[in-house]
């Protein structure tokens, strides 16, 4: 059996669950995946100050607070896992975090199309500070998995992102916008292919 095939050797995985605007609950597969998956990886979820007026400042500061909180010198580096909002913090933090090589990969599930040509009148004035969208490519590997009839994005626009930031690239088909409302709450699909991914990257060092 190939090395990815085997999906279950995550060795010291640890995740930190990124969500996106207004939090994820726990029926959503961010919630779900810390109490399904305990056994093979550990979950820190990067909690936000404000979840409903979302500062792209502040959030990409309380991501920094956590890695130093949570991934010590000479530690395994963690893989950040992102749905929506949560997918543009990555960008935007990688761009300018001195942390980024606490980090190992990141999943972008599901990231909302914030400078498209209607973005004015489509993304909600919460987000507007959200829209210069960071399209620097990521430091890190990544895998970004959308869906072909969200409402907040195409397919196209997300695989657009997916190459900017040079993140491989996965359509999961019709699958809204990969959340409790589009009956992913478990999403056991998304964390196979989650894990199987990981199982094909490289050994990285300790965390810097």
């Amino acid at each position: 059996m190939s090395r990815a095939e085997q999906p279950q050797q995550v060795g010291t995985l640890h995740c930190l669950i990124l969500p996106g605007w207004n939090n994820s609950g726990p029926t959503h597969w961010q919630g779900r995946w810390p109490v399904l998956h305990a056994e093979a990886a550990r979950f820190t979820r990067v909690e936000q100050d404000d979840w409903h007026q979302p500062l792209r400042g502040d959030w990409m500061m309380r991501l920094d607070e956590t890695l130093l909180a949570e991934v010590p010198l000479g530690a395994e580096p963690a893989v950040l896992v992102a749905h929506s909002l949560g997918c543009h913090l990555v960008a935007a933090w990688a761009a300018h975090s001195q942390l980024t090589g606490r980090v190992r990969a990141a999943l972008l599930v599901a990231p909302p199309d914030l400078d498209g040509a209607d973005a004015a009148l489509t993304v909600p004035p919460q987000l507007h500070g959200w829209r210069r969208v960071v399209r620097q490519r990521l430091p890190f590997p990544a895998l970004m998995l959308a869906s072909d009839n969200d409402p907040y994005g195409t397919l196209v626009r997300s695989e657009g992102l997916a190459a900017d930031w040079g993140a491989d690239f996965a359509s999961l088909g019709p699958a809204g916008h990969v959340n409790p409302d589009s009956g992913h709450g478990d999403w056991p699909e998304g964390w196979a292919r989650f894990t199987h991914w990981l199982a094909t990257l490289p050994a990285t060092p300790p965390a810097v």
